[in-house]
């Protein structure tokens, strides 16, 4: 009995001894525990916070390097000075003899030309007409092509405008009307339709496209040196949807207006915009016959290697070879139009943008001489239409008898040219068989108004004013040439010549 207590006693002792064993031990592990968690934080702590220093302090340092990029130096512009000759101003002599050569010319067109035109409908073939606002116009530059190819900042640049940027520009199409950019003071915009009302401008024929273009038009007014020189048209990029083709008005007939009358046109390119779409083949095909006056231009081309510079280069020709059929393609330049500094190949890329700005100093120099030529050309198509007018006439009255239907005779001497000989007969009369039109044309401009309606060339005579005939060919092969000579006489070379007199026949 006593040693069953003892026993017992025992093995109470050993179970005291143990529990408080295996809490001492869970104490320690506890401790344990919490010490390495503590140690772990403290070395997450010593290890993290040092990193998120180091990244505030990296973000710091890109935000001042990002600050330090902006405040790189633009590059210089003397090159666009000096290409231009925008320091040199004409003298007041200069400018006189300029004007005088233009009026003369107005009188010439208004009392020798013009006159043809009215009595012959030549309006109705829907071709060049002139007014006289485009007389006395100063060269036109037309800049287009496919959307955000940086046309618009590429004005900005040659205007000296990408500080105030008053021309807007983004990476989205953000140019969605003609702005037509002239020198002026105050700074101001003009609508469309106070601009086709000013008749000292050249913009009146483009009433005719309606109200839904002219909201689509606009003028803008400013102080500059380059707009004293030339006017410069900034037109709607060109979008390769159909949606987007919607424009609610004749954007082709538009384009084919303003191309019609530029002295140049700038088709711009970049190194991400090489597809050739339905709307800039049909903008091609509106420059068929007018390359010479087409440069096209490879824009933001720093953005790429000079290695895929090349690839850029032969896929953009590739494209555009189907498009432009001709002997001598036009002239391409490469380029990045901003003032920016170049990011690859400095030297070519300047030397690219010195020879493009030669070209618009050319159209500024030959200013005068370019506008008679082309009213004497103007004047040579008039007189074809007239004789080609005549000539339809006389076979009319030729073939009409009493008892016979005139219309029906009409209607075939329109339809059946080649019967009757017409484009044979006019070739005697000192006529180039290039200039003249297709009979097609005259299909549809007899449609307007009736051959039976005109009178023969003969019967535009008067006493005072002589025959409408001898009086364009008078301006053809005497007055125009003779006003062409006079623009740069011997007198005139001295600056200190008045140059206030035209010599040449008058």
């Amino acid at each position: 009995m006593e040693r069953r207590h003892q026993l017992h006693e025992s093995l109470c002792i050993f179970l005291l001894i143990a529990s408080y064993y295996c809490t001492g031990i869970g104490a320690k592990q506890n401790d344990i525990e919490k010490t390495t968690e503590d140690v772990e934080n403290t070395s997450f702590k010593t290890v993290t916070a040092p990193k998120t220093q180091a990244i505030e302090v990296e973000d710091n340092m890109v935000e001042e390097e990002e600050e330090e990029a902006e405040k790189v130096a633009p590059r210089s512009r003397e090159h666009v000075t000096k290409a231009l000759h925008l320091a040199s101003k004409a003298t007041l002599a200069e400018q006189v003899h300029t004007q005088n050569i233009l009026n003369q010319l107005k009188n010439i067109y208004m009392k020798q030309i013009h006159p043809l035109e009215v009595a012959f409908n030549y309006d109705a073939l829907n071709v060049y007409t002139i007014t006289e606002g485009e007389i006395f116009a100063k060269p036109m530059v037309t800049v287009t092509g496919p959307w955000s190819t940086g046309k618009t900042t590429m004005l900005n640049y040659l205007l000296n405008l990408e500080e105030t940027k008053q021309l807007y520009t983004g990476a989205e199409p953000t140019t969605s009307e003609f702005t037509i950019l002239m020198a002026g003071e105050p700074p101001k915009t003009t609508d469309g339709m106070v601009l086709v009302t000013d008749r000292k401008k050249p913009f009146s024929s483009l009433s005719k496209y309606g109200q839904g273009f002219l909201e689509h038009l606009a003028g803008l007014t400013m102080p500059s040196e380059l707009l004293e020189l030339i006017t410069l048209v900034d037109t709607p990029g060109i979008i390769e949807n159909r949606k987007q083709q919607e424009r609610g008005y004749p954007f082709n007939n538009v384009m084919k207006w303003f191309t019609d009358r530029s002295d140049l046109i700038f088709v711009v390119f970049d190194p991400t915009k090489l597809d050739v779409g339905l709307e800039l083949e049909t903008l091609f095909r509106l420059l068929k016959g007018r390359e010479a006056q087409v440069r096209i231009i490879l824009n933001k081309a720093d953005s790429v290697s000079e290695q895929e510079l090349m690839r850029v280069y032969g896929a953009l020709f590739w494209g555009l070879q189907p498009l432009i059929n001709v002997t001598e393609p036009p002239r391409l330049y490469i380029g990045s139009f901003w003032t920016k500094p170049y990011q690859t190949q400095p030297e070519l890329f300047l030397k690219e943008e010195i020879s493009l700005l030669d070209d618009i100093n050319e159209i500024v120099q030959n200013r005068i001489e370019k506008k008679i030529a082309f009213i004497r050309h103007h004047a040579i198509l008039v007189r074809i239409h007239a004789l080609l007018v005549d000539f339809y006439h006389k076979a009319f009255r030729q073939h009409s008898y009493l008892f016979k239907n005139s219309d029906s005779v009409a209607a075939d001497i329109v339809s059946n040219p080649e019967k009757y000989k017409i484009y044979q007969s006019i070739l005697a009369f000192n006529v180039s068989k290039y200039d003249l039109p297709e009979p097609h044309i005259y299909e549809e401009f007899f449609n307007i108004t009736a051959l039976p309606t005109y009178k023969e060339l003969t019967a535009h005579c008067s006493y005072f004013s002589g025959c409408l005939l001898d009086n364009i060919e008078r301006a053809i092969n005497s007055d125009l040439p003779n006003l062409l000579d006079s623009v740069h006489p011997q007198s005139c070379k001295s600056k200190q010549s008045s140059c206030s007199g035209v010599e040449g026949k008058k």
